[in-house]
């Protein structure tokens, strides 16, 4: 049965903005979905049997080669299962969580999930991407141009030349401001972002599950 996979990686919990927005998604999807949440249980960052794995031959392997291939062909079988994607990536440090970076490294592999001679095997497949962040980051804000998450996700996930997905974004901003005083003044820009981003996913939920017209 085909599903929405939901890959989570705030570190948060019940209080994380990112996971609320990505919430609002689900309770509209109809449809299975396969969560995995990195907080909770994170996958291993790629080593050096991981990579050395993919160009060795099965019967070969070490005992570590095949434990790390058997970790990548899991989280591979997994997306390539996938017939939408939800990913919540809050902004950590001006960047991605690092349990997503290390899911990244482990299902992108050349001649699996994507191939530089043509289309990847997800290509075209849709996928949100809820990004939140505790400040603002768009044109005009002192951090304009220090969003490094956004730019390289919608590359990674979304680039013909890697995953290849159908990538949407959303960024409820200034999620700080009910939390630290002398972001106090931009509550209201802070509201009027959430009640896009929730009304953004309802909408986006609604329409990736709708069938394709006849």
């Amino acid at each position: 049965m085909s599903y929405l996979l939901h890959i989570d990686s705030s570190s948060i919990g019940e209080g994380s903005v990112s996971r609320q927005v990505a919430q609002t998604f689900r309770d509209v999807w109809r449809g299975k979905v396969v969560h995995r949440d990195l907080a909770a249980v994170p996958v291993p960052h790629l080593s050096a049997a991981g990579i050395t794995a993919r160009v060795t031959d099965p019967a070969q392997r070490t005992a570590a080669q095949a434990e790390a291939a058997a970790v990548q062909d899991e989280l591979i079988t997994e997306f390539l299962g996938a017939v939408a994607y939800l990913f919540t990536v809050p902004m950590y440090n001006l960047t991605m969580p690092s349990v997503f970076k290390a899911w990244l490294d482990q299902i992108l592999v050349e001649g699996r999930t994507f191939d530089l001679g043509g289309p990847s095997p997800a290509a075209g497949r849709p996928a949100v991407l809820i990004s939140t962040r505790g400040g603002g980051y768009g044109p005009g804000t002192p951090k304009h141009g220090l969003d490094f998450v956004v730019p390289a996700l919608e590359a990674v996930l979304g680039h013909e030349a890697l995953l290849g997905l159908d990538v949407t974004t959303v960024t409820p901003e200034l999620t700080m401001a009910p939390h630290i005083p002398v972001l106090a003044p931009l509550l209201p820009l802070h509201e009027a972002s959430m009640t896009e981003a929730h009304q953004r996913v309802r909408g986006l939920a609604t329409s990736i599950a709708a069938p394709p017209a006849a």
